[in-house]
């Protein structure tokens, strides 16, 4: 439980501290803390393997530590992306890494090392892609880096950091139906706008925590980055526990870690204190082209679109396909609307199939992808194209990301995705 401490530190503080091997840490000072996972994916890893390899270094710190997945462009959309998962390909095989995943295995790397067990309570973890601060959700400190920093990382499982101040979000109450964290960290970037975290940590407390499942955990801290964050953390309960009990593999026995629970204490020390009541919060849309351009769905004008995408390493999770399974079924998506809905993983993919939501899907009229990023960063897979209009449970939206600069991109939970889906306009899903 939290205590009063002489030297009082937040949740991340005290991460920070225990892998820089010292008693405290205070806010602004650099440290250097051993890393418990590096990640890269197929376009961040070869630029990291390139620089690694000018350092002349000839094996990486760790073969089980360092996880490396293609999954931007995967399956390769051209050459040059196969040349990009050809060599992470080569550089896996040759350093003889036990967590490289591709075809087959394959999935979002952000909802596939969770998944695999691969994180765990206490870790620290960079990777070479801003969204990495998902891992907060298991009551880890993880954050994006820079390739160059990423290579150091493989070579020397170390990593310097700022010790970050925080921010509190004391969570209240219980979300009503149709919400989801993907509404409420929509709802929070709105209030405190895109750089409202800069270089902080967002710390997610407060009696309301235990009325968000996992899954509504991970798309939180998945976007902390979009409000400037250095990230995103959520303290460690029984749903916690319980999630890192059952997601445990032959891999993650590899890395011969287990986790370390942390937590803040009494008279820790904020920059800010929110309070957010959850029951307060609606289902929530961003409008282009900001993700702090957030207003209830019911009120987000029912813009007329042309696309929808469900999926991504924000909301590729098994409880966003049971969501939009839900709401598809027994009803078609509207002529005109193009819905792709895309599993976060191999085994999400699976589930779905056995819980039979594929069917429903593809019955509704909506295409079901193997696990990608594509759509999300305008690779393939979904682009679009000059003037188009899209719903998307993916995590940015400014100018061009999804496709052409003319084009426009709405951020929603996958009820709301869903539901715009079926009436082929901005829809809340308590009005279908």
């Amino acid at each position: 439980m939290a205590r009063k401490s002489k030297f009082p530190m937040t949740m991340t503080q005290k991460i920070l501290a225990a892998h820089a091997g010292l008693e405290h840490v205070s806010v602004g000072q650099f440290i250097e803390a051993d890393l418990d996972v590096v990640l890269a994916n197929d376009i961040t890893g070869p630029v990291a393997i390139r620089e690694f390899e000018k350092m002349g270094r000839k094996k990486v710190f760790d073969r089980a530590k360092v996880v490396l997945v293609p999954d931007h462009f995967t399956p390769n959309k051209d050459i040059k992306s196969a040349e990009q998962a050809k060599e992470l390909r080569a550089f896996a095989k040759a350093q003889k890494l036990t967590n490289y995943f591709e075809i087959g295995e394959m999935g979002i790397e952000h909802a596939l090392l969770p998944e695999q067990g691969l994180v765990t309570a206490g870790d620290v973890v960079i990777g070479a892609d801003s969204h990495t601060c998902t891992y907060g959700a298991l009551g880890a400190f993880s954050t994006g880096i820079g390739s160059t920093d990423m290579a150091a990382g493989m070579a020397t499982g170390k990593a310097w950091f700022k010790v970050p101040s925080a921010i509190k979000f004391e969570l209240t109450g219980k979300p009503g139906k149709w919400v989801s964290g993907k509404d409420v960290i929509l709802h929070i970037i709105g209030m405190i706008g895109v750089d409202g975290a800069l270089y902080r940590s967002m710390e997610f407390t407060g009696a309301g925590v235990a009325h968000l499942t996992m899954d509504d955990r991970f798309a939180m801290a998945n976007m902390a980055i979009e409000a400037g964050a250095k990230n995103g953390i959520f303290p460690v309960d029984d749903k916690t526990r319980e999630y890192i009990r059952t997601h445990r593999s032959a891999r993650s026995k590899l890395m011969k870690k287990s986790a370390r629970v942390y937590h803040a204490d009494e008279n820790a020390e904020y920059e800010k204190t929110y309070t957010i009541d959850l029951s307060a919060v609606k289902p929530t849309v961003s409008l282009p082209h900001l993700p702090e351009n957030t207003k209830p769905a019911e009120r987000a004008g029912r813009v007329k679109i042309d696309q929808v995408v469900i999926g991504s390493c924000t909301n590729g999770r098994l409880e966003d396909m049971a969501v939009a399974a839900k709401i598809f079924k027994g009803k078609k998506i509207t002529d005109g609307v193009r819905c792709i809905i895309i599993p976060g993983t191999q085994q999400v993919y699976l589930d779905c199939v056995k819980n039979g939501w594929a069917e429903i899907f593809i019955k509704a009229g909506a295409v079901f992808s193997t696990p990608t990023c594509g759509p999300c960063l305008g690779g393939h897979m979904g682009v679009l194209a000059a003037g188009e209009k899209a719903v998307s449970t993916t995590n940015r939206n400014f100018i061009g990301r999804m496709g052409h600069v003319d084009s426009e991109v709405y951020l929603a939970s996958p009820a709301v995705a869903a539901a715009s889906a079926v009436t082929g306009r901005i829809t809340d899903p308590g009005k279908l």
